[in-house]
């Protein structure tokens, strides 16, 4: 999926570039509203954050959201520091279809888009895959070498986050906000207690690992 994000704050540009890229997304980024047109028209966004209040003439917030959503039926999330309601509707009648007022919690943002992007994109959610293992977000279903596994809601959850990022070192922080969404302490083993079990449903068998330790740094799918 691929999300333009229009915000002449650089900080707020940074960050949102990161936290999606992070989430597996595509991220086009533009500090003004013509640079963002240009962006769309080069490489249609699935979905579009816009900031309300941008520099230069005749193309605020509420214009390119105008533009954008008369190139087509894309999701469009304004955000602004503006929270009163006729800011609110202003910018629905401009097209938007969500308003988020700053300061926002990133984590409330990305299930917005979430929440978006599924009521726009047609068809189920794609199985994920890496080598012999498979997980249907859809039906909650795992298996591995074509056998089912059998997992938790939370371990579900974990191999998930595993399989969105393969190869990619997952601090525990990281694990921490993604699947648990709060900090336990730097002491808790809870994140331990959780591999292990995956560990023992995937390697069932004598399944080949799949999960390793880097050690004092956190826990990475692949295969060596």
């Amino acid at each position: 999926m691929r999300i333009l994000v229009v915000d002449d704050d650089a900080g707020i540009r940074d960050l949102l570039r990161r936290g999606l890229a992070y989430e597996g997304y595509t991220v086009d980024a533009a500090e003004d509203g013509a640079s963002a047109l240009q962006l769309a028209l080069e490489s249609p966004p699935d979905l579009a954050i816009v900031d309300v209040m941008l520099p230069g003439p005749g193309l605020d917030g509420l214009e390119v959201a105008r533009r954008l959503r008369a190139g087509g039926d894309l999701p469009i999330l304004l955000l602004t520091a503006r929270g009163a309601t006729a800011d609110k509707v202003a910018g629905l009648d401009a097209g938007a279809d969500d308003y988020i007022v700053k300061p926002f919690a990133l984590d409330e943002l990305l299930a917005r888009i979430r929440a978006h992007l599924r009521r726009h994109t047609a068809g189920p959610p794609a199985i994920l895959r890496f080598s012999d293992l498979e997980l249907n977000p859809a039906t909650h279903q795992v298996q591995r070498n074509g056998q089912p596994v059998e997992l938790t809601a939370r371990e579900f959850e974990l191999l998930e986050l595993f399989l969105r990022h393969p190869r990619q070192v997952l601090t525990r922080d990281q694990i921490f906000d993604q699947v648990w969404g709060y900090d336990f302490g730097g002491e808790s083993k809870i994140i331990e207690v959780y591999i292990r079990r995956l560990r023992s449903k995937l390697e069932a068998g004598g399944q080949r690992p799949l999960l390793r330790t880097i050690r004092g740094v956190g826990y990475v799918l692949d295969m060596r």
